[in-house]
């Protein structure tokens, strides 16, 4: 099965070696028709603490790294 790949902004850079990406979806609603927006926040691996709040990046799935991180920083989008 591939690994997904996902682009979004990065919104916390405070861990160590860990940052939070947000990524938002549209999608068209079944019934109203109308375009409907969704975002999530993933943990994602850092491993040279590169990426800043504010930075467009691409992120995959991985096998966990901790608790919380199962993507990791591909690079900068």
């Amino acid at each position: 099965m591939p690994k997904r790949i996902l682009r979004g902004t990065v919104v916390s850079d405070k861990g160590n070696k860990t940052i939070v990406v947000k990524v938002e979806r549209q999608f068209l609603h079944p019934l109203l028709k109308k375009t409907i927006r969704r975002s999530k926040r993933y943990a994602a691996h850092d491993e040279q603490n590169v990426h800043k709040v504010g930075d467009k990046v691409r992120i995959i799935e991985c096998p966990p790294k901790s608790k919380t991180k199962t993507w990791e920083v591909v690079t900068s989008a």
